[in-house]
């Protein structure tokens, strides 16, 4: 696969990142310094550096500010607030949204693949903090499960990665005896593969082949709802309910960053093409492919757009939609 992608630039995401962390908008290319800072953004950010292969110092460095971010933003009860203000003050209270998930999603990969011990040392004992909580929300918990399985790729037996990952399927809850519609909610919304990748990730490490089928088979049944003439058709910003059907707009970069993730998952674990297949089509959607026909890259910054619109592309390249295409580019190197 490498040599059909653009190799990645993470010069964007350095643009939108300063002392603090990661600037959560952009008017076009250029940072809103205005709207400040969110967790939810940062860990993305931690994330994406630390599969990194062969980072550079600087990104290396990047990475420490984003955890020092993460840990700041995190209570001595393990929840995390989300939103910094450019002033260097939080916006709202510590709890267990979407955020903290991703928050333990960022901790658990730089506690498992860091290339530095402070950093592996400081990220876990964040990871293990948060494992106090849990959250009634299916992708927060979802978000969590994939930092817990980082953790248990390096350190089988951690007990707390486990129950999380025990309670994050259990949250989800499992396949609905409809054939039409067997997905575990009513509706799809957003970043739906994660999902799917969680309850994978849950079969996987906890050594329960039905929850593992339970995981591919909405995996294989989300493809299926999100094709269309051949070619990636990501659930719109407003979601998607039984019967209806593909094409719609505005569709969303993290949504097809979502599946690329569940396919490099369900490859790993299983060999099957079919998960290949799904992980070029989520990449393909980001170079052209899509309902539009048009790239969602910027090839002079290597920022990502913002969304596909039924016009063509929201030319701002805010952090989510960066980290969303360096993250998918990311498992297209990897398979090469």
């Amino acid at each position: 696969m490498t040599g059909r992608y653009p190799p990645l630039s993470f010069d964007h995401l350095l643009r939108l990142s300063d002392d603090v962390g990661l600037l959560e908008h952009a008017d076009h290319a250029e940072p809103r310094h205005r709207h400040g800072y969110c967790v939810d953004d940062v860990a993305r950010g931690l994330v994406v550096i630390c599969r990194e292969p062969d980072p550079s110092e600087r990104l290396l460095r990047q990475a420490e500010i984003y955890l020092a971010f993460i840990v700041r933003a995190q209570s001595s009860h393990g929840t995390f607030h989300n939103r910094l203000g450019y002033d260097r003050r939080w916006l709202d209270e510590p709890s267990t949204g979407d955020w903290w998930g991703r928050a333990m999603w960022g901790a658990g990969t730089a506690a498992a693949r860091s290339p530095r011990r402070a950093v592996r040392e400081t990220a876990m004992a964040c990871f293990e903090l948060a494992t106090r909580c849990r959250s009634r929300w299916s992708r927060s918990m979802a978000y969590a499960a994939l930092g817990a399985a980082e953790i248990l790729s390096v350190r089988p037996d951690h007990t707390g990665a486990r129950w999380l990952l025990n309670d994050a399927a259990a949250t989800i809850g499992p396949i609905r005896a409809d054939p039409g519609w067997p997905w575990p909610e009513p509706g799809l919304t957003y970043a739906n593969a994660l999902l799917a990748d969680a309850v994978i990730a849950a079969g996987q490490h906890l050594g329960r082949p039905a929850v593992l089928a339970d995981g591919l088979h909405m995996l294989d049944w989300l493809l299926d709802q999100e094709t269309f003439d051949g070619h990636l058709s990501c659930t719109p910003v407003g979601g998607r309910r039984p019967g209806e059907r593909p094409p719609a707009f505005d569709q969303q970069p993290i949504e097809a960053a979502a599946i690329a993730e569940a396919c490099a998952r369900a490859l790993d674990v299983t060999g099957d093409a079919r998960w290949k297949a799904g992980l070029v089509c989520a990449v393909d959607w980001f170079l052209g492919d899509n309902d539009g026909g048009v790239s969602l890259r910027d090839p002079d910054t290597g920022g990502g757009y913002d969304g596909l619109t039924a016009g063509g592309y929201n030319a701002n390249q805010g952090a989510e939609s960066t980290l969303a295409l360096l993250a998918t580019l990311q498992h297209a190197h990897r398979q090469g």
